[in-house]
């Protein structure tokens, strides 16, 4: 499991690297609507029972454009989380501005159990773009991305610029994980749109050699069968 700190890091930078451009949800919250994201926050459950009894609705969203689910996924509010996904009309699929979903950040914050149960409420694995698999590999969770695999995630899912899970785990260093998806099939052959560069290369650039060398060894095996 990552540490606290190290986790926020790597979060501040997937955030920014699955910025896409769209419209900014507008600013104007009311005080039900703000009384509710600081108890999220705090994971109060009590205090976000009583503003969902007042008619505040499950899916409200953040000035980001997070939604009460994601912003709980997020600081890790495993009691409000449920909570909500408990209240009729909760929208699973709701997608933050940057593409972010609730089953997205549960994967990134390695939370087997909130993972099973979205999924096991309909959540949907695989997603255009961005998928849940992408975060479990860049979290580095050999165990959520075990489970989105025997749930049929899509190996080779291609993010809008088209890197793949095993691009972003070579990139971030997951060894682990560049393993796991070797081993499950995943194509090392690949590049992605923006760069134009393989797993291997994507390893090379991010100055981790012997991630890199994994994938070759794993190539060349592969070529010598």
């Amino acid at each position: 499991m990552l540490n606290p700190s190290k986790r926020r890091t790597l979060l501040a930078a997937l955030a920014l690297a699955l910025a896409v451009a769209v419209p900014v949800f507008a600013a104007e919250q009311t005080e039900d609507e703000v009384d509710l994201f600081r108890a999220i926050q705090l994971d109060n459950l009590s205090a976000v029972k009583k503003l969902l009894a007042r008619g505040l609705s499950p899916n409200v969203r953040e000035p980001g454009g997070e939604t009460a689910l994601i912003v709980a996924m997020r600081y890790e509010a495993y009691r409000v989380a449920q909570l909500l996904m408990d209240q009729p009309g909760i929208d699973l699929e709701a997608k933050a501005p940057n593409g972010n979903t609730a089953l997205m950040m549960a994967a990134f914050r390695q939370n087997k159990e909130t993972v099973l149960d979205m999924i096991k409420r309909g959540a949907q694995v695989n997603q255009k773009g961005w998928a849940a698999l992408h975060y479990a590999a860049a979290a580095g969770s050999t165990e959520i991305t075990t489970i989105l695999l025997d749930k049929h995630a899509y190996i080779d899912a291609e993010s809008p610029s088209g890197m793949t899970p095993l691009m972003i785990a070579a990139r971030e260093g997951q060894e682990k994980v560049v393993e796991l998806l070797l081993e499950q099939g995943a194509d090392a052959t690949l590049k992605d749109g923006g760069f134009h560069l393989t797993a291997a290369e994507f390893a090379t650039k991010a100055d981790k050699p012997w991630i890199a060398k994994t994938i070759n060894a794993h190539l060349a095996a592969k070529a010598r069968r």
